[in-house]
């Protein structure tokens, strides 16, 4: 009995020591993740400070000043599967928007952008921001973890499957996404496309191009403000 007593409290010591080492770990890693997610903001804030100010010398000295090109794009299918031909479909398919209200992230190049010109009276697109990354991540973001629609509830889930890429944490996934970073393939097909609600107020003449007063197409950076009624 005395010995088994000694045994299960030697046990009991390593756990706890185990544990408070556990807890040791996990503290560092959780201020090294709210240090990064600063500076994240800082310079978000820097590149639209800049671009602030970039615009109002150029409007001083009476010249014009070109946007950047967007690198992200955030395409939004608004129409369902009636009269949808075989090509689109497929396209569709290839951008993960297999049902209506889906959301998908995009990386703006001379090849998506023929895709996107394509399925153009399907689907709704533009230009996000880092609140509508963000709010789409935190509040409809789910991850791929062995074929499975797994919500990203907890850092952990994004570690184990995005870790070997240096990203974390949410803060990590958004960041990457926004800026369209080296590993952003792998960071944007471990989010599962995002399922969105009916918008607020409704869609109306969808068969009809946004800048003709419909919905589909590119609606550059006003796609924000349709998102936000779709989370």
């Amino acid at each position: 009995m005395l010995k088994k007593r000694k045994a299960r409290e030697e046990l009991a010591a390593r756990a706890k020591t185990g544990r408070k080492a556990e807890r040791k770990v996990a503290r560092e890693r959780r201020k090294g993740m709210l240090k990064r997610a600063e500076e994240y903001v800082k310079e978000y804030l820097k590149d639209e400070k800049a671009l602030v100010e970039s615009r109002r010398a150029a409007r001083a000295s009476g010249d014009f000043f070109l946007d950047p090109e967007a690198k992200l794009a955030l395409v939004i299918r608004i129409r369902g599967i009636n009269g949808v031909s075989p090509k689109s479909r497929r396209i569709l398919q290839l951008l993960r928007l297999r049902q209506v209200h889906n959301a998908t992230f995009v990386k703006i190049n001379k090849a998506t952008l023929q895709l996107l010109q394509l399925v153009k009276p399907y689907i709704a697109w533009g230009y996000p921001n880092v609140k509508t990354v963000r709010d789409l991540v935190y509040k409809r973001g789910y991850g791929k973890v062995d074929k499975q629609r797994i919500a990203i509830s907890d850092n952990a889930v994004i570690e184990k499957e995005l870790g070997k890429y240096g990203i974390v944490c949410v803060e990590d996934l958004v960041h990457e996404i926004v800026t369209v970073g080296a590993h952003f393939k792998e960071a944007n097909n471990f989010l599962w496309p995002f399922k969105l609600s009916s918008a607020v107020g409704g869609l109306e003449d969808k068969l009809t191009h946004f800048i003709e007063g419909g919905q589909a197409g590119n609606r550059e950076a006003k796609i924000n403000a349709l998102a936000q009624r779709m989370l």
